[in-house]
């Protein structure tokens, strides 16, 4: 059989799976009116689908050596979703299939949503794309090169307030509320918009102080359901420089990567990695719910940030040089730039905040524009996507004081 034909069969036993489970809902939704009765009645009835799958039952070695072998042979996508199909058959098939799957920093491949908080490649950078949608307000990251071949990572939208502006961070193209079991994260300013802070809904390792700052309102009497861990946990500071003088120039810009200690940066150095999400529907697809353990929770984070006094990572925003024939500011973004842009930007890593040690060459985040609304963002270890979005995000935003 080959391997084309097992996938097909593993994806016509998910869909039984999934009409199993949606005859399930179908039929106690009818018979109950409380929620909590609908709720506790879905979980035996589509772990008992799950277990009776026959694919549950192969030889654990056998099953490790086709894994492995769909997994070398989808290096991308959209192909690699065949890789995510084969997670979503049984507990046994993902089990054995996170264990086959590296990290991106290892891999250098994104492949589940966890994916997205581990650090990048260290060799080279991951290239994706923003596309801004100014009238709803929202951007959207593809990673790839272009649109007509994207993978969709994460959605952002902007919501002002007051005296802040926020930038909410999802998994999830349309649904970016706070209460949603796919909200990641945020980004908020301050009035001026010259300092802002990354939230991340989760710790980001082993001793993350929640942050106690007020929470984002969602309007009317919506409430935060209990199955989301909705936390504030600041991961990252980011500061621009007042321009007083009025003087042209590019904006200068430092980052304080609370999550991520110096030494990360250093030959034999590592960045803290978040194994798994929290929360089980955020580390799920649409089709088939996975299941954990409660004492699975207490162990997703390796690498951990342990000695909090250690010296924070700093990203200093790398100096461009002035060109006297074409009047303007110029860095090498290396053909991944193509429309001049103050938003345009590139952060290596700095000893101090104050200075860049020897102008390291190595970029670790670039972004840059190249149309009306289309931006390049390519990112590289120690950062992750949602660190590295959320960096570029803060670009976006309105600057009073630093024009």
């Amino acid at each position: 059989m080959s391997f084309k034909s097992i996938i097909q069969d593993m994806r016509d036993e998910l869909g039984s799976i999934s009409r199993k489970g949606l005859e399930v809902k179908l039929g106690y939704g009818l018979r109950s009116t409380s929620r909590r009765t609908v709720h506790d009645a879905l979980g035996p009835p589509l772990v008992d689908a799950l277990s009776q799958s026959c694919w549950a039952n192969m030889p654990p070695e056998l099953l490790r050596d086709v894994l492995t072998r769909i997994e070398e042979a989808e290096g991308w996508w959209p192909q690699r979703k065949d890789v995510v199909a084969c997670a979503g058959v049984c507990r046994s098939w993902r089990d054995t299939m996170k264990e086959i799957v590296k990290t991106p920093e290892v891999s250098g491949k994104l492949t589940f949503p966890i994916s997205l908080k581990q650090p990048g490649p260290r060799d080279f950078p991951l290239q994706c794309f923003i596309r801004r949608n100014r009238s709803t307000q929202t951007y959207h990251l593809y990673l790839g090169l272009n649109e007509d071949d994207g993978k969709f990572l994460l959605a952002a939208r902007k919501c002002r307030r007051p005296t802040c502006t926020d930038y909410l961070i999802s998994l999830h193209a349309d649904d970016m509320s706070r209460t949603s079991a796919t909200y990641i994260g945020k980004l908020r300013s301050n009035f001026l918009g010259t300092k802002f802070t990354i939230y991340d809904a989760q710790p980001p390792h082993a001793g993350a102080m929640i942050s106690r700052s007020h929470s984002t309102r969602g309007g009317g009497s919506e409430q935060i359901s209990p199955k989301v861990l909705a936390g504030n946990y600041p991961v990252v500071h980011i500061a621009y420089e007042l321009n007083v003088s009025g003087s042209r120039g590019p904006r200068r810009m430092h980052c304080v990567m609370d999550s991520i200690p110096a030494s990360a940066i250093k030959p034999g150095g590592v960045a803290p990695t978040q194994i798994e999400f929290l929360h089980a529907s955020l580390d799920s697809f649409p089709s088939v719910p996975f299941f954990r353990s409660k004492s699975s929770r207490i162990e997703c984070l390796s690498g951990s940030f342990s000695g909090l006094n250690e010296e924070k990572l700093v990203l200093k925003n790398k100096n461009p040089r002035w060109h006297a024939q074409l009047q303007c500011w110029c860095l090498n973004f290396r053909g991944r730039v193509t429309v001049a842009s103050v938003k345009n930007f590139q952060l290596v890593a700095s000893d101090e905040i104050g200075s860049v040690s020897q102008e390291q060459e190595k970029v670790i985040l670039q972004f840059g524009k190249v149309g009306k609304d289309l931006f390049t963002m390519d990112y590289s270890y120690p950062i992750s996507a949602f660190q590295a979005f959320a960096i570029c995000l803060s670009s976006f935003d309105t600057k009073i004081a630093c024009e």
